[in-house]
């Protein structure tokens, strides 16, 4: 008992500036004095929790990319080829030099924003408020169809690469934005469970509109009499460009219609989240530099085999995606259905997200990747052997939307996992969440950019022919191949890799410790500097 109370006074009497204590005042009584002062009761941590307000107004911020890149990717290869009538060739380069310099962007940004400084709205909220009106503007003119025709690829390669570098200055931001909503591994993972499901949604509703607006219209084909997809000289070119023309406006409204979902939700985005430092990192004298900060990312094992991991399942999903209208289109032939085939997928989707975080919760996040991505391999395998039927379609792609849930939320969900262990590891290397979240997306986006303009260019060399009614047999089974094989191969390719990440469950659980004792003491010490000065006015 002695040796503790003298432990107690010694400690006390070290808080007060030489000077404090009056002569003849023994440390005990300053120790008495500061357990009966209101002020000096230490009160327990409450964990930091987010309303459900917060987590929406998070969530309704990963609506644009979705909504966007939903409507970019199932769309704009079919309206290059049919709509806009490029040569395939042209077309294969604009979206591969499009997806590449989309994926060269986001380390950039990464970096550009690592060097940024806080200020009154944040690190990362400047970048999301001064891109968005400048990408809605490029977004539209994607969808616009000039009149020279000479220099069309050229339109379309510019307005293409210049959106995605705005919108990179938004979702780059804004992914790196998961680890400053709160500084509690759950609130994040409750957090992205309702961004993903948002995020699902806004696929919904790109696929909604951008199908359900496009698909009103009646997008001619050509064909002559013996059935070779070829342009007639004989065919009806009046109502032929009438009836492009009015295609081309409703993609052009479709346009409009998106871009106002974009500054709506980036405006409830910027109203309702605000970023919070952590403790440990206000007390760092500079930040690090980034190529310091890439090289102890790019050793971090755990990122390493995770990116790698959903490299190949993500690009399974874009190949599927990027190809799926024409499939859909042209081998399947249900030239009517494709959209609503897209909604059904996307609606299957949104509905299963809860599921997914359900499940994760319960058995772990590796058992949700195992099964809920590799859940989606039967049923492609049974779109490859069966013949073309609507009823069976529209089960698959119920089906596969259930796959579709696991792809989305998984990534997103196992990300912050990987910066708490590298934390741990590296308990001086802030500044670098940005870093790890852009070079996961700029993989995935190059490889599927390498992806769209390979399958493109495989379309030009099996003879597709543009604005065709039907297409070739080796046009239509190179087709099949792009959206049930080769998604097929990379998705078991993935899960293989994936035997090798190490964060299991129990892992989770010893850095979710061992980073909450590191804010607590992180935050005793911050304070500690302020109790001298507080105790001496109480005295």
């Amino acid at each position: 008992m002695a040796k503790g109370e003298g432990a107690e006074s010694g400690s006390a009497a070290g808080l007060l500036p030489t000077g404090v204590l009056k002569a003849g005042e023994h440390p005990a009584q300053v120790m008495m004095v500061r357990a009966r002062h209101p002020a000096w009761k230490k009160e327990p941590k409450k964990k930091q929790q987010l309303s459900i307000c917060n987590k929406l107004c998070y969530a309704v911020g990963g609506a644009p990319y979705q909504v966007t890149g939903c409507a970019l990717g199932f769309f704009l290869q079919i309206y290059l080829l049919d709509v806009a009538q490029v040569d395939p060739f042209s077309a294969s380069i604009i979206l591969f030099v499009g997806r590449a310099w989309d994926a060269f962007t986001d380390p950039l940004v990464g970096f550009c924003i690592s060097k940024s400084s806080w200020t009154r709205l944040g690190r990362l909220m400047p970048w999301i408020v001064f891109s968005t009106p400048l990408a809605i503007i490029a977004y539209f003119l994607i969808w616009f169809v000039p009149d020279f025709p000479q220099g069309q690829a050229l339109w379309y390669l510019l307005f293409y690469c210049l959106f995605e570098t705005l919108v990179t200055c938004f979702h780059v931001p804004y992914s790196a934005l998961t680890m400053f909503i709160s500084t509690e591994q759950s609130e994040r993972d409750s957090a992205t469970a309702y961004r993903m499901t948002v995020e699902v949604l806004g696929t919904v509703l790109g696929t909604a509109i951008q199908g359900q607006i496009v698909g009103q219209a009646d997008t001619p084909c050509l064909q002559v009499p013996n059935g070779s997809e070829v342009a007639s000289e004989g065919a009806n070119r009046t109502h032929s460009s009438t009836s492009l023309r009015g295609t081309q406006n409703a993609y052009l409204l479709a346009a409009g219609v998106i871009a106002s979902i974009y500054v709506i939700c980036a405006v409830i985005l910027v109203l309702g989240v605000r970023e919070q430092r952590e403790p440990y990192e206000t007390q760092q004298a500079e930040p690090m530099s980034f190529f310091r900060g890439l090289r102890l990312v790019m050793s971090h094992g755990p990122y390493i085999k995770l990116i790698a991991g959903f490299l190949f399942t993500s690009l399974a999903f874009m190949l599927v995606e990027g190809n799926f209208a024409l499939f859909c289109t042209y081998t399947l032939g249900f030239r009517n259905e494709f959209q609503n085939l897209l909604l059904a997928i996307m609606l299957s989707a949104t509905f299963t997200i809860p599921l997914w975080q359900w499940f994760l919760t319960r058995f772990g996040k590796k058992t949700a990747v195992y099964i809920g991505i590799s859940s989606a391999v039967p049923f492609l395998i049974l779109v490859a052997l069966k013949e073309s039927n609507l009823i069976v379609t529209y089960v698959v792609a119920v089906a596969a939307g259930i796959s579709v849930a696991a792809a989305f939320l998984l990534p997103w969900s196992m990300l912050p996992d990987v910066i708490d262990d590298f934390l741990l590891k590296q308990p001086h290397s802030h500044g670098t969440e940005p870093i790890f979240f852009s070079f996961y997306v700029f993989f995935t986006k190059f490889a599927s950019g390498v992806s769209l303009g390979i399958s493109t260019l495989s379309l030009d060399f099996a003879g597709y022919q543009t604005r065709g009614c039907s297409q070739p047999a080796r046009v239509r089974f190179t087709l099949k191949m792009l959206v049930t094989m080769a998604p097929i191969v990379l998705i078991l390719l993935g899960l293989l890799l994936f035997k090798l990440y190490p964060i299991d469950e129990e892992k989770r659980r010893q850095n979710k410790k061992a980073l909450q004792a590191l804010r607590e003491e992180a935050s005793s010490s911050g304070c500690s500097d302020t109790d001298s000065t507080e105790l001496a006015s109480i005295l």
